[in-house]
């Protein structure tokens, strides 16, 4: 069936501040609902959906087919790679608690600092960065919050502290894959915006540490461990400057997280907090008994991190480049054959033209049909079935990795599997849902309507930038999808107001990074891997200002450079 070409329209009400508040009504529904009216996730995200539905086509005209079509694609990328990757952590780290390795794991980190705030730096912020830089897609959070649940963090503090982490890293996350796509879009060298950004992402490194432990022990808990909250903060500021200015994006984060750990680690051994700190309200039994750290011999502590070791390695080694090309087949000789084909969406895909000025020309009406020119104009759908290169089969294979070694019975290992998959039904479900409204945003162009309202802020723009990605990140989700959806408008603004691209074209992506502990996708992991589903509200409450300010403090940053420290735009 040939898909009916529709081109966007960005003001269909004749009226911007009309045309703005219909494109905000599915996105206002679904906040009130899940964070006031504390529905459960699907529900919200339901209702969110139709609302999505209804606007793209009664008020902007999508056509109906284009866009159901455009939901049940979302839905599809919301089970692989996001479900997919959040269904395998958790497999993973259960399979570590019913074989009781994680006892151990615990209690060596209770050996290292049996501080939560110590913790909290080396777990969600530290490895937190690591895991990012390998893989992205959510994976840190799904990861690191079901570590800290297990070391004994209550889950509201483990869900909101590994989501506020989860900033400062995701620029230079999955191999650098925003800023890669952002030079893609914008024809700016990557190695210029990985630079910007280096310039800009280390004031809130060096920010963030701090802001954990005072959102976890108020400013008296920081006092406490301040030189920690230095040397973590410093160490992984250092290296993002240094290693994106002068090596390139691809590898900031695993470096920087590899550095932070080692050097808090080493720091920890000469130094310790006067008092250590534990949550008013935790279990007295979820800390991990020094006499169990004491009795576990190194054997025993290699043993039991063997699991994580596996994890590392594979998302490492998923996420290198020459690795997704082999696992997609790239280069065989039919498509038949490839690992990961490629299925174009029907009625959808080259169905829809985004118009300028999200883009940098106006659609030619005249040559619309003309699969030339609709090729490089019109908005691809294909959704690739990548299941061998997904982050998520990388996971998988870590736990098979982890059932060998630890000698997990095969019943033991299915009922695992069975165990993990019936609880992450509701999870998955709100996956899907939050993905295909996210999709119908964006092909619908309500997505591109509510940036264009930013655009309208004259010379404050610098700061609006950054508001900007913040935004596309808390549509889409992911920094990278809010670059390719933002970063040519964040150019052709930069040009129109005389403010130089490289600066305001990288806050897209900086300013980006704070929208991702509110997203949907981000809450709905994070609610998955701490046991809280039906409880998203409670958490998206929890970080909805954490994000607001820090969003708003990158915007500062970006002021400042345009402004007041030009010699800081590479």
């Amino acid at each position: 069936m040939t898909p009916v070409p529709w081109i966007q329209v960005y003001d269909p009400l004749a009226g911007p501040w009309l045309s703005t508040a219909a494109a905000a009504l599915p996105i206002v529904l679904l906040l009130f609902t899940l964070g006031v009216l504390e529905w459960r996730a699907h529900f919200a995200a339901a209702a969110g959906l139709v609302a999505a539905l209804a606007v793209a086509t009664l008020v902007y005209g999508m056509p109906v087919g284009s866009a159901g079509a455009t939901a049940v694609y979302g839905a599809a990328y919301g089970f692989l790679p996001i479900g997919w990757i959040i269904l395998n952590a958790v497999f993973l780290y259960n399979l570590t608690v019913e074989t009781g390795q994680f006892e151990i794991v615990k209690a060596s980190v209770s050996r290292l600092s049996s501080d939560r705030r110590i913790q909290a730096l080396l777990v969600a912020f530290a490895f937190g960065a690591f895991i990012e830089g390998a893989s992205g897609f959510g994976t840190p959070v799904a990861i690191c919050a079901a570590l800290l649940i297990g070391l004994g963090f209550t889950p509201l503090y483990a869900a909101g502290l590994s989501l506020i982490a989860n900033t400062a890293p995701v620029a230079f996350g999955a191999i650098g894959t925003p800023i890669l796509t952002l030079a893609a879009i914008t024809g700016i060298p990557a190695f210029t915006l990985g630079a910007m950004a280096g310039r800009q992402l280390p004031f809130v490194s060096l920010i963030v540490p701090a802001w954990l432990v005072v959102t976890m022990s108020g400013w008296r808990g920081l006092r406490g461990v301040w030189p920690a909250v230095l040397v973590c903060g410093g160490t992984f500021a250092a290296i993002q400057f240094a290693w994106s200015n002068f090596v390139g994006p691809e590898l900031v984060d695993i470096i920087g997280g590899l550095g932070t750990i080692a050097a808090l680690g080493l720091f920890l051994t000469v130094w310790h907090p006067r008092d250590v700190w534990e949550f008013a309200d935790a279990d007295p039994t979820s800390r991990a008994r020094p006499a169990l750290a004491g009795a576990a011999h190194r054997a025993a502590v290699v043993r039991a991190w063997m699991p994580w070791l596996f994890l590392s390695v594979a998302v490492i080694v998923w996420g290198l480049p020459a690795t997704k090309t082999i696992l997609n087949g790239a280069g065989r000789p039919t498509a038949k054959h490839a690992l990961a084909p490629a299925v174009d969406v029907p009625l959808l895909h080259r169905a829809v033209f985004r118009e300028y000025p999200v883009v940098t020309t106006a659609v030619d009406r005249s040559r619309i049909a003309d699969p030339a020119y609709g090729n490089a104009h019109a908005e691809a759908a294909q959704f690739t079935l990548n299941w061998a290169s997904a982050t998520g089969t990388a996971i998988f294979l870590a736990a098979l990795a982890t059932a060998l070694f630890l000698r997990v019975p095969v019943g033991q290992f299915f009922a695992i599997a069975l165990t993990t998959l019936r609880r992450m039904r509701a999870p998955l479900a709100t996956i899907m849902l939050m993905m295909a409204l996210g999709f119908v945003t964006r092909y619908g162009g309500t997505d591109a309507t509510l940036g264009l309202a930013f655009t309208r802020t004259g010379w404050l723009y610098p700061f609006f930038a950054a508001l900007l990605g913040w935004l596309g990140v808390a549509l889409t989700g992911s920094d990278t999808s809010s670059n390719v959806l933002f970063g040519s408008l964040q150019k052709i603004t930069a040009q129109q107001l005389g403010l130089n691209p490289v600066l305001i074209v990288t806050a897209n992506s900086t300013g980006g990074v704070m929208g991702k502990m509110i997203d949907a996708q981000s809450i709905v992991v994070a609610t998955a891997s701490t046991g809280q589903v039906g409880h998203e509200g409670r958490i998206l409450r929890f970080v909805f200002w954490h994000s607001i300010a820090l969003a708003a403090l990158m915007g500062a940053i970006v002021m400042l450079q345009a402004y007041v420290f030009p010699w800081m735009v590479p």
